[in-house]
């Protein structure tokens, strides 16, 4: 999962640019990179880090040009490191690139260039991308591209790439200087844009847009393309447009609960599947004094779930600030040190109580067991588990990292899940020392958003079937990722 920004507007775009990555640094915190171009002449820089400590004011200062793109990134194809930074840039025809998501048959596309003798400078999965765009543009023509160009170019980009994107890009058409993005058939990956007086945005999330001055418009539709150019009406062609999936794990952990996604506020999102999980706890006549979230995603859940049940929400967690999200450091052992610095408790909100604590999701079980672990040393009565999400049970290849069975907690008891989820349920509460832990049920997350989305993480649902050897070919490239 990672972030991207594409601005168009009189002057200053890297100013905006950096402060929109800022709102959107949550979504990748491995390395950064901004962009911008001035008529003939291309900036770039990017590194490993956040982006306060890679951009600077001297660093903002140097780039020129009224148009540009950003990017955190979190790796989930390729390894870490500057050199997988991203935005990239190809020379012919003067392209600049960005993008979220996996491109699941990048190690396909890959082979096929060293076959023409063509070698990617990294291993990140947007280069090919680049390439395959590039070269069916040059195909056309070779100087003065046009906005129909890149309209069929990229229709046959889509037939040789595979993926759950959102692609930002930048280069001269039609004698001016644009801004184009583009989306997956099945828009599992999101994007939105937003206008400000005749400029224009385009951003992983609507935070970034209120943190600018932007005006929210809506969604880049799925398998479209949408073309900016300065005070101009921003044009909307169909590439290639399937059955749109928005992804629920968006609205469960990965964006800010002030985004607005896919026409949904993730906020309302995460009231509405707390509610369904307090139905089912109430079910279950479980009886509890107080609701804790785990900071900070389960904060909304928690409160509706405390307001059904009648008992009061508290802070019983204080969270370090300059602690990562744990789930997207990089190995195991790294998610194990930061999880030792990210929480310490409130004795007083756990002693003698019966505490109903509110997670998001289990994946590898590192949280959960360290934070019943450290709630056991306040004492309560009982302790219980709500997760407002069903078990990860299958990988995601589109672009969470989560793509190898093995590491998925929920695969290690996979005779209980089988089942039935009663049986799991218990065998998780007794996996993490929990009296109980209770999962929200598959056919809850489907209603959350009142339209198809893909769930396939809950599900096995895919919406893009993968081949067997793009599969392995993910798999293999994360276990070299965890060696590395």
């Amino acid at each position: 999962m990672c972030g991207v920004i594409g601005i168009l507007k009189e002057e200053g775009v890297q100013y905006d640019i950096a402060l929109a990555l800022q709102a959107i640094q949550h979504r990748g915190q491995d390395s950064c990179g901004i962009a911008t171009k001035e008529n003939k002449k291309f900036f770039l820089e990017k590194d490993d880090g956040l982006v306060s400590s890679v951009f600077t004011p001297s660093t903002l200062a140097s780039f020129q040009g009224n148009i540009g793109m950003g990017h955190v990134r979190y790796p989930t194809m390729g390894s870490a490191g500057k050199v997988n930074a991203q935005p990239f840039f190809e020379k012919q025809p003067g392209i600049f690139i960005t993008h979220n998501g996996n491109i699941i048959n990048y190690h396909e596309l890959r082979k096929r260039f060293l076959e023409e003798s063509l070698y990617l400078t990294s291993s990140c999965d947007v280069e090919p991308v680049l390439y395959v765009l590039a070269e069916e543009l040059m195909n056309i023509r070779k100087y003065g591209h046009t906005t129909e160009d890149l309209t069929a170019a990229l229709k046959k980009t889509y037939q040789r790439v595979r993926g759950a994107f959102t692609i930002v890009g930048i280069m001269y058409l039609d004698g001016e200087d644009t801004m184009f993005a583009c989306r997956d058939p099945y828009g599992i990956r999101p994007g939105v844009w937003g206008e400000q007086e005749g400029s224009f945005m385009v951003a992983s999330e609507s935070v970034a847009m209120e943190m600018t001055g932007f005006e929210y418009r809506g969604d880049i539709p799925n398998g479209s393309l949408m073309v900016f150019k300065k005070g101009k009406k921003p044009l909307t062609v169909e590439i290639d447009v399937k059955e749109h999936r928005p992804c629920i794990f968006e609205y469960i952990y990965f964006a800010r609960p002030d985004s607005i996604i896919s026409g949904h506020s993730v906020y309302d999102t995460r009231l509405v599947l707390g509610r369904m999980l307090a139905e089912k706890i109430k079910r279950k006549g479980i009886r509890v004094d107080v609701v804790i979230p785990v900071p900070d995603t389960a904060r909304p859940a928690a409160t509706a779930i405390a307001e059904e049940l009648d008992v009061p929400v508290r802070d019983g967690f204080i969270k370090n600030r300059y602690s990562g999200r744990t789930f997207i450091m990089p190995s195991q052992y790294d998610r194990e040190f930061a999880m030792r610095l990210k929480h310490n408790t409130i004795e007083g909100e756990f002693k003698d109580k019966r505490v109903l604590i509110i997670d998001d999701s289990i994946v590898r079980g590192t949280t959960t067991k360290h934070i019943v672990s450290l709630v056991g040393r306040s004492q309560p009565k009982e302790l219980h588990i709500g997760i407002f999400s069903p078990p990860v049970y299958y990988p995601c290849y589109y672009g969470i990292d989560i793509s190898r069975q093995h590491e998925l907690i929920a695969r290690k008891y996979s005779d209980c899940y089988k089942e039935g989820i009663d049986h799991f349920e218990e065998k998780m509460a007794h996996f993490t020392g929990a009296d109980s832990l209770t999962y929200l049920d598959i056919p809850d997350i489907r209603k959350a958003l009142g339209q198809p989305v893909c769930a396939a993480c809950f599900d096995g649902d895919y919406p893009l079937p993968l081949k067997e050897d793009e599969q392995r070919s993910i798999e293999n490239d994360r276990d070299e990722y965890q060696k590395c």
